[in-house]
């Protein structure tokens, strides 16, 4: 397609529709960045936060400055967002996500964490979710998959910042798809490094306390970290 013509039905459609979708998320959950211990600055970064609803990375990419913005790339399903027509504009154009395959579709194929260090490498950053999925219970949070740390030893160059975003269950309520109003934050602490010799567990471990830290004071009570275990069989 001419670059003319890719301008005036692509792109152009692209960033009016990025544009809306700011102003609907602004406007009912007048989110605002919370920048704790890591002020935003033009360096390749990866974002990791709780996962609990469908609007998680619009919120993280309507908070972000413009110039941050445009570097800055939500980490998706290909087998969602490559559904439909629709759903590559959305996923594709307007929020420039990087589809990963969640199953390799080959032995030969690079696998995820392969993709998005390739990404880190050409300086973009990236808004991940290291739960795997959407956190549907009742605990704070979900053990964290091993990704990240497999991403931070490949890529130390990139700052690991945790980011807690607070209220947005609220707005989506579990079971729901009509959003109520209702005021969000995202809240970004210092980024994290993997030290010499840490092991994974220590690491994740370390991660998901960083991003429970977060948490404004109110929104602490009744603090489940993770999801209550089945009691051990009797010997």
């Amino acid at each position: 397609m001419p670059s003319i013509l890719r301008f005036l039905f692509i792109r152009m459609p692209a960033w009016l529709s990025g544009e809306l979708i700011m102003f609907f998320a602004r406007a009912l959950t007048g989110v605002r960045p919370v920048w704790r211990d890591a002020p935003p600055r033009d360096t390749t970064r990866v974002y990791f936060a709780n996962h609990g609803s469908h609007g998680d990375f619009v919120l993280i990419w309507t908070t972000l400055p413009a110039r941050l913005r445009r570097l800055t790339r939500p980490v998706a399903g290909r087998d969602y967002w490559g559904g439909t027509a629709l759903k590559r504009f959305i996923g594709v154009e307007v929020f420039n996500s990087l589809l990963i395959d969640r199953v390799k579709p080959s032995p030969d194929a690079p696998s995820p964490v392969d993709d998005m260090a390739a990404a880190l490498r050409r300086g973009e950053s990236l808004i991940i979710f290291p739960e795997g999925t959407r956190n549907t219970t009742e605990a704070t949070l979900l053990p964290f998959k091993s990704g990240l740390y497999h991403l931070g030893r490949q890529c130390p160059q990139a700052e690991l910042v945790p980011v807690w975003i607070d209220n947005i269950r609220r707005v989506i309520p579990k079971g729901q798809w009509l959003p109520v109003p209702m005021v969000c934050s995202v809240n970004y602490g210092a980024p994290l490094t993997i030290g010499e010799g840490e092991s994974k567990d220590d690491f994740l471990r370390r991660a998901e306390a960083a991003v429970l830290a977060l948490r404004p004071q109110e929104s602490a009570v009744d603090d489940i970290p993770h999801p209550p275990q089945p009691p051990a069989p009797h010997p």
